[in-house]
């Protein structure tokens, strides 16, 4: 068996440890990976990748996602709107919404190419200057705007937590801003902190280097 295959086994068995009440997604996050290296997991019947950059998942997953119609490609890079059009053809999630320019973009390509995508709106819940996401204070009227007004399906919230050692207050403050919107779906952790997301609720979390090793 290969490493990363057992690698993506331990993690599941971590989980397992933690029983939590939901089901848990890995997103494999292949990114700056050769397919030859994720290859492995696919052959083993895992589904759920994720990648940053539009042209470069379009290079790699084009022909193999045509052939392999189970397989779903999760956006989880800043998403810039003039790429909006290749990302709705190619990706089955987006993570990172985080502008009415770009909710635009992808509600107006949606119906030109009569496909329809999962969305997650991105937070930023430490008010960063230097992150993208909605503000707490505006994600009320974001989330109306994109549900009601240009009908893109929003699952759930994602957020990429400051990075001051302390996760699970924004895992918490998170969880608790998807319920008063009743969502389901939420998208958080990482190789660092994904058991603590977990057991805040996390349904979808983002897995890199404990699957593939680290990058060059």
């Amino acid at each position: 068996m290969s490493t990363i295959v057992e690698r993506y086994k331990k993690i599941n068995s971590n989980i397992a440890t933690i029983k939590p009440e939901q089901k848990v997604n890995i997103i494999a996050v292949s990114k700056t990976f050769p397919l030859v290296h994720i290859k492995p997991l696919i052959d083993h019947g895992h589904i759920h990748f994720g990648e940053n950059k539009v042209q470069e998942a379009k290079t790699k997953w084009t022909i193999i996602k045509n052939e392999n119609k189970n397989l779903k490609l999760h956006m989880i890079g800043k998403l810039q709107s003039n790429k909006a059009k290749d990302a709705v053809k190619l990706f089955d999630y987006i993570h990172s919404l985080d502008s009415q320019k770009l909710a635009d973009a992808l509600a107006k390509h949606q119906i030109s190419l009569n496909k329809s995508l999962n969305y997650f709106i991105q937070v930023n819940i430490g008010n960063e200057i230097q992150k993208s996401g909605i503000p707490v204070g505006e994600l009320d009227p974001f989330y109306n705007y994109c549900k009601n007004e240009i009908n893109l399906n929003i699952i759930g919230l994602m957020v990429i937590p400051p990075n001051d050692n302390n996760p699970e207050k924004y895992f918490k403050s998170l969880n608790e801003l998807n319920k008063s919107l009743a969502l389901l779906d939420l998208s958080m952790g990482m190789s660092a902190d994904y058991m603590e997301a977990i057991r805040n609720g996390a349904t979808f979390i983002r897995v890199g280097s404990s699957i593939f090793g680290e990058r060059s």
